[in-house]
């Protein structure tokens, strides 16, 4: 599998001209996620037509903070959090991915989707029985990333299967921006689909927004609350280096000997990043995929030097208008 560098949060379209089907689609949407209906084509068009210079600003920002930090040296782990507590409103109103029903009446939704040419987001087509070709010849055109038969009888999974996807699939093209920040050895271990898998774990378990980077090497994520936690990941080959550089802020000999033997783990370049006073932490490691290559430990960041819940992904769905089918 691939590993997404970058992820956030996002919004979901859903256009069809029946209004009962998309009430049913409010129904087996999960609550904690932020869907728009839309019974007339015309009004869903004028909407995401606004978004791509949105887009192009949130993939803006993004690569202003790698520069610096390439420029500067400015540490990446603040400056992400502060993009996370500036930019929380207009990222997650990006709509991720759009449901469009083939089948309607004046334009159908291969028409419509034809009229977003420079949107970015995902396409997912529903078809009846008849439009089943013409969903194929789309898939293979590149034209949707999916289509899905309303006749199914598993239609309302399949179609959250491919909802959650593909909303990875929309955030993760900003992974590139990141990609800068690795080194080749580390893009190397991320791109092996097992440590790739492990990481995906763990991080679906904690957060619901994160970037991967390179300096330091690890995950900086955030939970739905706005509290944000570090996986510092540490190749095996590293375990001395880390180790003397525990010894340089006086570790105990014991705590030396777990950092060597791959037991512990010590945040000192998290530290380092945010400006800390206070000592470093040890926290158990554990293996990231099969083998010993490479290594992870949690470690939570102290709210002072976090966004806290302003901008965090609850905070703002709380304050968005309730489901409505706008007919």
């Amino acid at each position: 599998m691939s590993l997404s560098l970058f992820q956030s949060p996002g919004s979901i379209v859903a256009l069809d001209d029946d209004p009962d089907y998309l009430a049913m689609l409010s129904l087996v949407a999960p609550k904690e996620w932020y869907v728009r209906f839309f019974v007339h084509a015309d009004e869903c068009i004028r909407q995401l037509q606004q978004e791509p210079p949105l887009w192009e600003a949130d993939a803006w920002a993004q690569q202003e903070l790698v520069d610096n930090w390439r420029q500067t040296g400015a540490p990446l782990i603040p400056q992400i959090m502060r993009y996370w507590g500036q930019f929380a409103r207009r990222r997650y109103a990006l709509t991720q991915v759009c449901v469009v029903d083939y089948s309607m009446p004046g334009m159908n939704g291969l028409q419509m989707l034809g009229e977003l040419v420079d949107w970015p987001g995902m396409r997912v087509l529903l078809t009846g029985q008849a439009d089943e070709q013409v969903a194929v010849q789309a898939f293979n055109r590149g034209l949707i990333e999916q289509f899905i038969p309303k006749q199914a009888t598993d239609v309302s999974r399949r179609l959250i299967d491919a909802l959650v996807r593909l909303q990875r699939l929309a955030s993760g093209q900003a992974s590139q921006v990141w990609r800068g920040t690795l080194t080749p050895m580390q893009n190397a271990l991320l791109r092996q689909p097992s440590i790739a898998r492990a990481i995906t774990d763990e991080i679906a378990q904690r957060w619901v927004e994160y970037v991967i980077i390179g300096a330091p090497f690890g995950v900086l994520g955030r939970d739905a609350d706005g509290h944000v936690g570090w996986l510092q990941l540490e190749p095996s080959d590293g375990l001395e280096e880390l180790a003397e550089l525990a010894e340089s802020e006086g570790a105990k000999a014991e705590q030396l000997d777990a950092i060597r033997q791959g037991q512990m783990l010590i945040d000192i370049e998290l530290g380092q990043a945010l400006g800390r006073s206070e000592p470093s932490s040890l926290s158990p490691a554990m293996k990231i995929g099969p083998d010993d290559s490479l290594l992870g430990a949690f470690f939570e960041v102290p709210p002072r030097f976090t966004p806290g819940h302003d901008g965090g992904y609850n905070q703002w769905l709380a304050a968005q208008p309730a489901r409505v089918i706008r007919q």
